[in-house]
C-alpha cells in the first residue's frame, strides 16, 4: 500500500514538473511574440512619425503675372522661345510685389529663396496647359523651398527648426502665415515626379515605374521557367546522381546572398552580353536568377502535396503521363505555385544589393516608359535619399519606405489570401 502511495506521489510530482515546464515554455513563446510585435510597432511608429510629413508640402500664395514682355515670349508654340523664356522672373517679381520694402541684393536673394527653384518651370507648365493666361494675372499657390518647408512644418509642431534660415526669412514667413498666404497642401509631387536634387521637387514615380517594369519582366521570365523546372524534376526526371546534384544546388542557391546574383548579372549580362546598365531589362534578368530557386522549391512542394491517388486515377482512366500532369496535377498545385511566385516577387521588390551592382543606383530624373529606358527601383531610391545630406530628405526617405512596405504587405497578404482561397483539403 505504501509503495503504491509512493508511486502515486512520484507521478503527481512528475506531472507538476511537466505542467510547470509546459507553462514556462508557453510563457517564453508569448514573450517572444510580444517582443517581436513590439519591435514591429516601434519600427512602424518611427517610420510613420518621420515620414507622414512628406505627404504634405508647403505652398505660398502669390499674384503672378504672365507678362509677355517679362517672359520674353511672343509665341507659345515656338520651342526656341519657350527654351529661352525668362520663367524664373515671374515668381521673383510676384515676391517683390508682395514684399515691397525688401531692398539690397542679399535680401532679394533670400526673398527669392522662399520659393522652390522649380517654381518658374511649374508656371511654364501651367501656361502651356492654359495659353489663355498669357498677359493675365492670377492668384496661385507656389511650392516653397525645402528649407522653408522644414521650418514651417516644425514651427507648426511647436519646435521651429530655423538653422538654415535668416532672421528676415523667419519674419517673412510669419507675415505670410498671419495673412493666410502660406499653408500645407497635399504633396502631389511625391507621386507624380521622378527624382530630383531638390527635396521639395523629388518624387517616387520614376522609382515606382522602374520597380513595376522590373517586376513584370521578372514574373514573365521566372514563373514559367520555375514551374517548368519543378514539374520536370518532380514528375519526369529520373532519380539519379545528376538530379540529386541539381536539387542540392537549387536548395543552395536559395540561400546565396543576393549580392552574388548582382555580381553574376554584372559579369554575364553587362560585361559579356553588353546589356545596358541601369535598365529594367538587366534588373529583371538578375532578379529572375534570384527568385528562380524560391519558385522552384515552392512549386515542387505544391506538386508533392497533390495526393498520389489523383495520379493513379488519371493513369487508370487511360491518360498519358503528360495529360495526367497537365490536366490533373498542375491545376491542383497551381494555388501553391502562385503563392510561391507572389512571395518571390515580394522578395524581389525589396532587393537592393543586386541592383546596385548592375548600375541601377544611377540618378534618374525622367520617369521610365519602357524596359529599355534608364530606371531605378524603389529600394535603391530609398538608399539614395537616405544618403543625401539635406534634412528634408529624411521624411522623403521614410515616406518612400512607407510606400514600399505598403506594396510588400499587399503582396504578402495576397499570397496568404490566395492560399486560403484556392487550396484544397485532402
Amino acid at each position: 500500500m505504501n509503495k503504491s502511495a509512493d508511486n502515486l506521489s512520484k507521478i503527481k510530482r512528475s506531472l507538476t514538473r511537466r505542467n510547470r515546464a509546459e507553462a514556462r515554455f508557453q510563457w517564453c513563446g508569448r514573450v517572444a511574440i510580444f517582443i517581436g510585435l513590439a519591435a514591429v510597432a516601434v519600427l512602424f511608429v518611427d517610420i510613420i512619425g518621420k515620414g507622414h510629413g512628406a505627404f504634405q508640402a508647403t505652398y505660398i500664395k502669390l499674384n503672378v503675372s504672365y507678362d509677355q514682355d517679362l517672359l520674353g515670349i511672343e509665341n507659345l508654340s515656338d520651342p526656341e522661345q519657350l527654351m529661352m523664356g525668362n520663367w524664373d522672373a515671374v515668381p521673383k517679381v510676384a515676391l517683390r510685389e508682395k514684399f515691397t520694402d525688401v531692398s539690397g541684393r542679399r535680401d532679394k536673394r533670400r526673398l527669392n529663396g522662399l520659393l522652390s527653384n522649380g517654381a518658374g518651370f511649374d508656371l511654364k507648365d501651367r501656361l502651356l496647359a492654359n495659353p489663355q493666361l498669357l498677359n493675365t494675372t492670377e492668384s496661385i499657390w507656389l511650392l516653397a523651398d525645402d528649407d522653408i518647408d522644414t521650418y514651417y512644418k516644425s514651427w507648426l509642431d511647436g519646435e521651429a527648426y530655423a538653422a538654415r534660415l535668416s532672421d528676415k526669412q523667419v519674419v517673412w514667413i510669419d507675415q505670410l502665415h498671419e495673412q493666410g498666404l502660406i499653408r500645407l497642401q497635399l504633396n502631389t509631387n511625391l507621386f507624380t515626379r521622378g527624382d530630383s536634387r531638390e527635396p521639395e521637387q523629388a518624387g517616387i514615380r520614376g522609382a515606382v515605374m522602374g520597380s513595376l517594369l522590373t517586376l513584370v519582366l521578372t514574373l514573365i521570365l521566372s514563373f514559367p521557367i520555375g514551374v517548368s523546372a519543378a514539374i520536370y524534376l518532380e514528375e519526369f526526371a529520373p532519380k539519379n546522381k545528376w538530379t540529386d546534384f541539381i536539387e542540392v544546388n537549387i536548395n543552395n542557391l536559395a540561400a546565396v546572398p543576393s549580392i552574388i546574383f548582382g555580381l553574376l548579372g554584372l559579369a554575364i549580362f553587362i560585361n559579356f552580353f553588353h546589356v545596358p546598365r541601369s535598365v529594367p531589362i538587366v534588373g529583371g534578368l538578375v532578379l529572375t536568377l534570384m527568385t528562380l530557386p524560391t519558385i522552384i522549391i515552392t512549386s515542387r512542394a505544391a506538386i508533392k502535396s497533390v495526393p498520389p491517388s489523383i495520379r493513379e486515377a488519371a493513369l487508370g482512366m487511360g491518360a498519358s503521363k503528360y495529360q495526367m500532369v497537365l490536366h490533373h496535377v498542375l491545376p491542383l498545385a497551381l494555388p501553391g505555385m502562385l503563392t510561391g511566385a507572389i512571395i518571390g516577387m515580394a522578395q524581389a521588390l525589396g532587393e537592393t544589393a543586386p541592383l546596385l551592382m548592375i548600375g541601377m543606383v544611377a540618378f534618374i530624373v525622367d520617369v521610365p516608359g519602357s524596359f529599355t529606358d534608364p530606371a531605378t527601383v524603389l529600394p535603391v531610391q530609398i538608399f539614395l535619399w537616405a544618403d543625401s545630406p539635406e534634412r528634408a530628405f529624411i521624411e522623403k526617405t521614410s515616406a518612400a519606405i512607407m510606400v514600399l512596405l505598403t506594396f510588400l504587405i499587399i503582396m504578402n497578404t495576397s499570397a496568404v489570401w490566395l492560399r486560403k482561397r484556392l487550396e484544397r483539403r485532402w
